[in-house]
C-alpha cells in the first residue's frame, strides 16, 4: 500500500511539471488559461507535500 502512495506522490510532481510547461507555452496567447494552469501547479505541489506528510505519519505509526 505504501508503494502506491509513494507512486502517487510523484505523479503529483509530474502533473505539476506538465502544467508548468503548458502555462509557459501558452503565456503570450491565452493569459487567463495560463493562470489556471499555474493554479493547478500550486495545487499539485501542495498535494505532493500533503500526501507525503500523511504517508510518513502513518508509516511511523506501524
Amino acid at each position: 500500500m505504501m508503494k502506491f502512495s509513494k507512486f502517487f506522490e510523484f505523479a503529483y510532481l509530474a502533473a505539476a511539471v506538465f502544467f508548468l510547461y503548458e502555462a509557459i507555452v501558452i503565456w503570450n496567447d491565452q493569459r487567463n488559461q495560463a493562470y489556471l494552469f499555474l493554479f493547478f501547479v500550486v495545487v499539485a505541489i501542495f498535494m505532493f507535500f500533503f500526501r507525503r506528510h500523511f504517508r510518513h505519519k502513518y508509516g511511523k505509526r506501524e
